[in-house]
């Protein structure tokens, strides 16, 4: 847990000593539509597709994780089940998307669903997802997802 919350707040500290862009909502969109991305990823159940939204150096301290996945093999095998849960979904509710120069932290909640002998069964949770620009591309760099109490 503290190393997530170290680099959260490396990331932070670098992205605020950079200072903000003046350039309206195109960091919010972009990552908007980078974190509908992941969305699309996740719904697909390919772990491919899902991990390619992440950086390399990227850490997850995923939903269910024991511990935090700190580089691409520990966050593939996190995802590596996906395909298991057929039916499985994500929806996105509130959204908090803060531009800091290349890096943009979005925070809020998202419920995860599935179809179970039948039934949906929902499973509400909360995220802040980081993103960094490279190359044009806003890829995750910090994920942090837990359950809502």
């Amino acid at each position: 847990m503290r190393v997530l919350y170290g680099v959260l707040f490396v990331t932070l500290l670098s992205a605020c000593a950079a200072g903000t862009r003046d350039d309206g909502n195109v960091g919010k969109d972009q990552v908007a539509a980078a974190t509908t991305a992941w969305r699309a990823a996740y719904d697909s159940r390919d772990p491919a597709r899902i991990t390619a939204i992440y950086d390399s150096d990227a850490v997850l301290w995923g939903t269910t994780a024991k511990t935090v996945a700190s580089n691409p093999t520990a966050i593939a095998e996190y995802f590596k089940d996906a395909r298991k849960r057929p039916t499985a979904t994500v929806d996105f509710g509130e959204q908090h998307i803060r531009v800091y120069g290349d890096v943009v932290v979005n925070t809020g909640y998202y419920t995860f669903s599935e179809i179970r002998d039948g039934q949906k069964v929902s499973r509400p949770a909360r995220f802040t997802m980081v993103f960094r620009n490279r190359d044009g591309k806003w890829l995750i760099v910090a994920h942090h997802s837990s359950r809502v109490p």
